[in-house]
């Protein structure tokens, strides 16, 4: 069973196997919202299930006039991508024929920017066998890995969740948090948007006051895979200086680009810490919170 990294070899292993597994092609692009699916049917890996972030791993609301987003019913986050609720998620599972007993692989075109979510997501509705394809699509096609781009289609079958694997921290979390010194908020966006000297996608510009930027590229070496599992726990720990890693809480504009993180910190042996799926685009929608720049 693979829980946080699967290399191409193990995937082209297990293709060849008889272990039941799902593949998920997670690619996306936020500037471009149709881009994800066309190099979807364009090529990917033999087998893959297509993961739209904006329709299948969230359960997105419409904005306002002012661009605030509201969250729908049912939802289990606010933000511009809400949490779909657990039984909504696990009709999609089944819609697209992953089982319990399967082992789930996603991948994506960006440096896993948008797989963690699946990944993330997966470990919540009480999945553990789920695996990030370390190096994504690129890694796969390095090593020799054929490609297509055959309509895929599944049985139906009857997912159904479990216990959460992972903790969801709610905005009330991380209004407590600010008050609390054993907690670290983390925040995975770029440096000029964590700055507030740019704002491309939510209506206010800034960060959470008190948390620390850690950029999720960050956790990729000049391969497009993570870094060692060493490397990755100095960097942390460095920018922790002496913070619990239990006490971690990441964020990043709508929960998404925040998970890399998370898995890094997994990876590092720190634990798996807190998720703000909310994260800066619920926050600032709100004009009582605090908010920070610089």
């Amino acid at each position: 069973m693979y829980t946080t990294l699967i290399s191409t070899e193990q995937l082209l292993a297990l293709h060849a196997g008889s272990a039941r597994h799902l593949v998920f092609d997670c690619s996306f692009d936020l500037m471009a919202p149709t881009a994800g699916e066309q190099h979807y049917r364009e090529a990917h890996i033999p087998g893959a299930v297509y993961a739209n972030l904006d329709t299948h791993l969230s359960d997105k609301g419409l904005p306002d006039a002012q661009g605030r987003y509201h969250t729908p019913a049912g939802a289990a986050s606010g933000g511009r991508h809400p949490l779909p609720s657990l039984e909504k998620f696990s009709t999609w599972l089944s819609s697209v024929g992953f089982a319990n007993d399967m082992q789930a692989v996603v991948y994506d075109r960006q440096g896993a920017n948008y797989c963690g979510r699946l990944w993330w997501m997966l470990k919540w509705a009480g999945h553990d066998a789920v695996a990030v394809l370390d190096g994504g699509l690129q890694a796969w096609q390095a090593a020799g890995g054929l490609t297509d781009n055959a309509e895929v289609s599944h049985f139906q079958t009857n997912f159904e969740p479990g216990l959460p694997l992972v903790k969801l921290a709610t905005t009330g979390d991380v209004l407590k948090s600010l008050d609390d010194p054993s907690r670290t908020l983390i925040d995975a966006r770029a440096g000029p948007r964590f700055r507030g000297e740019v704002e491309p996608l939510d209506p206010v510009a800034g960060h959470i006051p008190g948390a620390l930027n850690r950029p999720f590229a960050q956790n990729m070496g000049p391969d497009g895979k993570f870094k060692p599992a060493a490397q990755l726990k100095a960097e942390f720990e460095a920018l922790l200086a002496g913070r619990d890693p239990a006490g971690v809480v990441h964020h990043c504009g709508s929960g998404v680009s925040a998970v890399p993180n998370v898995l890094a910190m997994q990876i590092a042996g720190l634990g798996l810490p807190a998720l703000y799926a909310g994260s800066w685009s619920e926050w600032c929608r709100d004009a009582s919170r605090p908010m920070a720049k610089g």
